[in-house]
């Protein structure tokens, strides 16, 4: 009779192992074993591109005028989908090594997708609240961020971040240049254009906003030097934004190319290891 019951235990276990690993096939891309993704994640990617689409259209007082309840309906479906989706992903942590353990969940669960995923089904909680309240209307955009949620389905998306990571330095250097130059600028029209138009560049806060304008190339017009020393420095100071925008520019473009390059080889190399 234990014995019976032991085998039981086992063959129970093994059930419930085997399911869990399935389903972690189905929801974690990498583990999935055919190309692109599983159709579950599919069908995932395609809720949350529906669900960002109806946080946004909810954002038009003519759209959702006396649409509350269907709004309503529509949200809490989402929710419950997604609510469904973040449990699994937590029961199937386990799956994965990075996440095995005694505290396995946990740390899967402090994790940084798994926080985006908990932060965008917070809306959901105040889906049959009034929309009037200031918090209640900032947690309901947070809808938004389902969007984030898209990044783990995605190869392009991790290509991207390998580039950005690998050519972090260049981009601080190029960050703190930026930064350098908005500072040198600002300080210039302070003390060239500061007695002409105080209210505009009365202080070096306020040239910053016409420096940022110019070192970006936006160039809006609002504001803008009236004295001819304040307007030759503005040329120089939007040629040099012209070399400011190419440098981080030049090195993204460098570290994509090496990423897919990348990439590439290392579909090739499993593409000959399976045959």
């Amino acid at each position: 009779m234990d014995e019976t019951v032991a085998a039981s235990a086992v063959v129970g276990n093994f059930s419930m192992t085997s399911m869990r690993a399935r389903v972690y096939m189905h929801l974690e891309p990498a583990a999935w074993p055919h190309k692109g993704l599983s159709p579950a994640n599919r069908v995932l990617a395609g809720l949350i591109l529906l669900a960002v689409f109806f946080a946004v259209v909810e954002t038009e007082p003519v759209v959702v005028e006396r649409r509350n309840t269907a709004i309503a309906t529509i949200e809490a479906f989402f929710t419950l989908v997604f609510l469904v989706e973040y449990v699994l992903r937590v029961w199937v942590a386990s799956e994965k090594p990075d996440y095995a353990g005694r505290f396995g969940r946990l740390r899967y669960m402090i994790s940084v997708p798994a926080l985006i995923d908990l932060v965008a089904l917070l809306p959901g909680l105040f889906v049959f609240i009034g929309s009037e309240a200031f918090v209640v209307r900032l947690f309901r955009l947070l809808r938004i961020l389902r969007l984030a949620r898209l990044g783990r389905f995605s190869m392009a998306i991790h290509a991207i971040t390998d580039a950005v990571k690998s050519r972090q330095y260049e981009l601080l250097m190029s960050l703190t240049i930026a930064g350098i130059l908005l500072l040198i600028s600002s300080t210039l029209l302070f003390l060239i254009e500061g007695s002409a138009q105080p209210e505009q560049f009365g202080s070096i806060p306020r040239a910053m906003w016409w420096s940022v304008a110019t070192l970006t190339t936006v160039g809006y017009g609002d504001v803008y030097p009236v004295t001819p020393l304040g307007r030759i420095l503005a040329g120089l100071t939007a040629i040099t934004g012209i070399g400011l925008i190419a440098m981080p520019t030049g090195i993204l473009a460098a570290a994509f190319s090496d990423a897919i390059q990348t990439q590439r080889k290392d579909e090739e190399r499993a593409r000959l290891d399976g045959e």
